[in-house]
């Protein structure tokens, strides 16, 4: 049990650490290219490969439970657990929230389930998916072209200086890295804490939706900790909003495209439902320019009722 307790806190520690070099480059790629902080996060920060790669692995195995946890159960990692925990330490306000931003995530969690209503994604629904995600994209490019993005209340002086600090390549490098050294150290937490924690007998849709979205989707917290906690929340709800659009878009759409999978009457019943109404809470908070810390109180027991329901039930 050594091995596996070393490489857990390897993973760990390489998460926090560079979750924290993630944000300076986030806001020095800004700087550099002309690009809002909040669209970067949006396009690169909330994209998950590892969520997809497993997936869809998962999907050509037949295994129907883990391609579901990948995209239902990390997409609420991000949204009510890792939010709600942000905001439960760093209540968030913001100075600019377009509407049309918010409701670009509750028309993706709507799609889906929609497209699941039939109780299967065909490949058909994964060509649709695939299509909503590259359209949601480029609205959000087309509203930043008209400055319509979300902004902070304030650019805090430390977080400009971070950003000054590297060229335009330099700040793209260290976020691209960054990016890969939170995948890697994400990987290491898996294995061991797997390692620590075998011997538990699951069902594997309950095991993909709650222990197994929990723990590829680790790192959500600290992508969205850290920048709350330098004043920068545009990166934090851009994290969220790209989570759910990559989840529920573009990873489901690739999933489906491998596979058609299956969406049982338990996933549609308690799961969808209860992710689309964290979404519709959260879409509301954003539209009313703040994040306090009863919200994050909210959200993170809903997290506890989603994780919790396939074991009391």
């Amino acid at each position: 049990m050594v091995l596996p307790l070393l490489v857990f806190v390897v993973g760990i520690l390489l998460v926090v650490y560079f979750s924290e070099k993630l944000v300076e480059a986030t806001v020095g790629t800004s700087l550099g290219f002309g690009i809002s902080t909040f669209l970067i996060s949006v396009i690169f920060i909330g994209f998950d490969p590892e969520n997809l790669g497993l997936g869809a692995v998962a999907s050509y195995d037949g295994v129907a439970g883990i391609p579901i946890g990948t995209i239902i159960g990390s997409a609420m990692v991000a949204i009510a657990l890792a939010l709600g925990i942000t905001a439960l330490i760093v209540p968030m306000k913001f100075r600019k929230v377009p509407m049309q931003i918010p409701l670009i995530q509750v028309g993706a969690v709507l799609l889906f389930g929609a497209l699941s209503f039939d109780g299967l994604l065909s490949r058909i629904d994964g060509v649709v998916l695939l299509a909503g995600y590259g359209a949601a994209i480029w609205y959000l490019i087309y509203l930043g072209k008209r400055g319509l993005n979300i902004r902070p209340t304030g650019e805090t002086a430390e977080a400009l200086e971070e950003g000054k600090e590297f060229s335009r390549w330099q700040a793209a490098a260290q976020l691209a890295g960054s990016l890969v050294a939170i995948i890697v150290g994400s990987e290491f937490v898996v294995w061991g804490f797997e390692r620590l924690v075998a011997g538990f007998g699951l069902s594997d849709t309950v095991f993909g939706i709650t222990v197994l979205a929990l723990l590829v989707s680790i790192e959500e917290i600290v992508r969205e900790l850290p920048a709350a906690l330098k004043g920068r929340p545009e990166i934090t709800v851009g994290n969220v909003i790209g989570s759910v659009l990559a989840f529920f878009l573009c990873n489901a759409g690739v999933i489906a495209l491998v596979r058609p999978v299956p969406i049982t009457a338990e996933v549609f019943n308690f799961y969808l439902p209860l992710s689309l109404g964290a979404v519709l809470f959260v879409t509301f908070l954003m539209i009313r320019k703040s994040i306090p810390r009863w919200a994050g109180i909210v959200l993170v027991l809903g997290y506890v009722l989603f994780f919790a329901r396939g074991y009391l039930f």
